[in-house]
């Protein structure tokens, strides 16, 4: 596709994200919420530069922190015409620098690279006599993880911990976890293998040491966007840091509220000091939701309300009013499986596709009891972190028939056929088979492979392209669509969404975990986890948790405090005091503390308008409209009258009456114009008793 004129590009944009793109030079830093539409923002701020040639394609790196992210990025570039942008994860583009700059900055050959621990944890711990089973040596290999992205060596380790409060897994003492960061070090330089962390450690090294080969680098690579970036670690911080050298073209975009990975090193305080950094910066914030309907978005601001140190971006739902949040609690583990099951068929029978639909848990162990419930309803399901889509064995075949087909095959040949044929080849039908379990669960992974080629014919894309790019998802792992529904850990599901999502477990113990419970930043954490969750759904959202483990055994669990002040049964149970003037008015304080400034200014035109009609109709303001649908009016921004009608307080005599002239003002009509056209309105309305008044 031939690039676009630049102020096209910028068409596409909404003001905030034009604001983005508009600017391509220079610190950037990029406060996207959840939904706001922040990869689109920052792939047309680089199709912007590289329209107005400002950007080179080649001189840009646009950092990910997942192989998938970093080939959704490369597909959007090239969708509106920009190629040979560098997309890639801090690893990826390491180990490319590392591997290239290898013979000469090391010389020999390149060591192994290991991408598990566990044989050289194994080995370390055996050596201090460290008993180990398997739950050891992840928590282990974890703690190592965490020690070598947080720039904390062996001789720091013990005081860093005490510091930082820290536990030290697997019940070792600090002094004893230090002597096996040391012994981990030395088992690997012995078998000549080295880690995922040693891959940004050495590119580290070699461009603080050999000022010729940064500026090789630096002189390719000129201008960044970094994705994410309340996830950077201090190792990938640095990194960044010698791959930018003295140069300040760089665009980070993040949410504090989603920082959910701080125990594997990962920190929001970059995002939250980058201003300080580059004091010159252009701060942008992306608020606009374009996901969650406006009942979600409600839902996930009163979570992040509740946080004590988080800055979080006070998102404004855009899609139209949908169904209200589904809160319910079973009596065991097993009934909350099955009635989740039951809703799902539900929601495919009303014509939501299954791979729209995922159930969220805290930890993988709840998956179990959702499989077998999904399975009993003949409902197919895909687990989010098992075998990977690419390392299927049918899968690869069909792959390896395709690649077959692009070389002896004329390019003009049908890019949807060819799949179809490849796919056949190794047990595709046309029609699902009825048969659900391993019959059916193949027949999803071989037809997401259809589906796919069926979506790139659009693009006019050759076979061989085709072929090219399912070798750049296997080698990423960036699998296409399945048909079924996901089931994921919380911590997984960042960054996907669905039209239905069921968060299930929403009980104290679970979330916040009980590990994390007696912490008040692990507690934190846990609730941007749920606030994570809750912005998966685009128009779905049901919240369920089950009162025993078991049947039959009696109910402990209680709902998780996240949600204490929202949860049905919870609200009826407690004594509720009477509202009067006094506590609405607190409401709307709040609110006013808690608002955008333009949400707040809304409001505030909203409520003149009404008291200036009151006046001039001589009715009580709150017959106009109270101020809780005021407040709802100005978050949610409604558009058409249906939108307006599904808000609190706004019946259908008030929408007829007065409907028009708050959607006026809402749009940025004038205050006295629309005054004036509710007062008439108001005048002329149908009193005959058949009508009501």
């Amino acid at each position: 596709m031939a690039m676009r004129d630049p102020s096209q590009l910028l068409d596409c944009l909404d003001e905030n994200q034009r604001d983005v793109a508009a600017h391509p030079l220079g610190p950037m830093c990029v406060r996207a919420g959840a939904g706001t539409g922040k990869t689109r923002a920052i792939t047309y701020r680089i199709a912007y530069g590289v329209a107005t040639n400002q950007y080179t394609p080649t001189n840009v790196m646009a950092v990910t922190f997942t192989q998938r992210a970093a080939v959704e990025m490369s597909t959007r570039l090239q969708t509106i015409g920009v190629d040979r942008v560098a997309a890639r994860t801090f690893h990826s583009a390491a180990l490319r620098q590392l591997r290239f700059f290898w013979p000469t900055a090391v010389g020999g050959p390149f060591p192994e690279l290991s991408a598990r621990k566990a044989s050289q944890v194994t080995a370390a711990a055996s050596r201090l006599g460290i008993r180990i089973d398997t739950d050891r040596i992840r928590d282990l290999s974890q703690e190592i993880e965490w020690a070598a992205v947080s720039l904390v060596g062996d001789a720091e380790y013990p005081e860093t911990v005490a510091r930082l409060g820290r536990a030290v897994p697997a019940e070792l003492d600090a002094h004893t976890m230090a002597k096996l960061l040391r012994v981990y070090q030395d088992t690997k330089s012995e078998r000549g293998i080295i880690d995922f962390e040693d891959v940004l450690t050495l590119t580290c090294g070699m461009l603080e040491e050999r000022p010729d080969i940064a500026a090789q680098i630096r002189q390719q690579y000129r201008h960044f966007v970094v994705d994410e970036y309340q996830d950077v670690s201090p190792l990938q911080a640095r990194l960044l840091s010698l791959w930018l050298g003295d140069r300040r073209d760089i665009c980070v975009v993040g949410d504090a509220a989603q920082t959910i990975y701080s125990f594997t090193g990962a920190t929001e305080r970059y995002l939250r000091e980058f201003t300080t950094t580059y004091p010159e910066a252009r701060v942008v914030e992306l608020n606009r939701d374009y996901r969650s309907t406006p009942q979600i978005v409600s839902l996930a601001n009163h979570l992040m309300s509740r946080a004590a140190s988080t800055q979080s971006v006070h998102l404004r739902a855009i899609p139209e009013s949908g169904p209200a949040v589904g809160f319910a609690s079973y009596s065991d583990d097993e009934e909350e499986a099955t009635q989740v099951a039951a809703q799902i068929g539900d929601l495919i029978r009303s014509g939501v596709a299954p791979s729209q639909i995922a159930i969220l848990f805290r930890i993988n162990a709840q998956s179990a009891a959702f499989e077998d419930a999904l399975q009993r309803a003949g409902i197919g399901f895909v687990v989010h972190g098992g075998q990977k889509f690419f390392d299927r064995e049918d899968v690869r075949r069909t792959v390896a028939s395709l690649q077959a087909a692009a070389r002896l095959t004329p390019q003009t040949t049908d890019l949807a056929d060819a799949m179809r044929a490849a796919a056949e080849a190794n047990g595709w039908t046309a029609t699902a088979p009825e048969r659900q379990g391993a019959v059916r669960e193949k027949w999803n992974y071989l037809n997401a492979l259809v589906e796919l080629a069926g979506a790139r014919e659009d693009g006019e894309i050759t076979l061989a392209a085709f072929a090219a790019e399912l070798l750049e998802r296997a080698s990423a792992q960036a699998a296409p669509e399945i048909d079924g529904v996901m089931l994921s850990s919380l911590h997984s599901a960042k960054g996907l969404e669905w039209e239905a999502v069921f968060l299930v477990g929403f009980s104290e113990g679970l979330i916040p975990f009980v590990r994390s419970r007696s912490d008040a930043d692990m507690v934190e954490e846990e609730l941007r986890l749920a606030y994570v969750g809750v912005t998966r759904a685009k128009r779905h959202l049901r919240i369920s948790y089950a009162r025993a483990r078991t049947p039959g055994r009696r109910g402990n669990r209680k709902v998780s405090r996240f949600l204490t002040r929202v949860w049905p049964e919870v609200g009826r149970a407690r004594s509720r005091p009477k509202r009067t003037r006094a506590t609405s008015g607190n409401e709307t304080q709040r609110f006013l503390g808690d608002a955008t400034p333009e949400d707040a200014a809304l409001f505030e035109t909203l409520r003149s308008w009404r008291a200036q009609v009151a006046k001039q109709v001589g009715l009580p303001a709150y017959i106009i409209a109270t101020d809780t649908a005021l407040r709802d009016i100005a978050q949610a921004r409604p558009r058409t009258l249906k939108h307006l009608g599904m808000l609190r307080g706004i019946g259908p005599a008030k929408l007829e009456t007065f409907g028009a002239p708050i959607l006026a003002l809402v749009a940025g009509g004038e205050l006295d114009a629309e005054v004036t056209r509710a007062a008439a309105a108001w005048a002329s309305r149908d009193t005959s008793p058949e009508n009501g008044s």
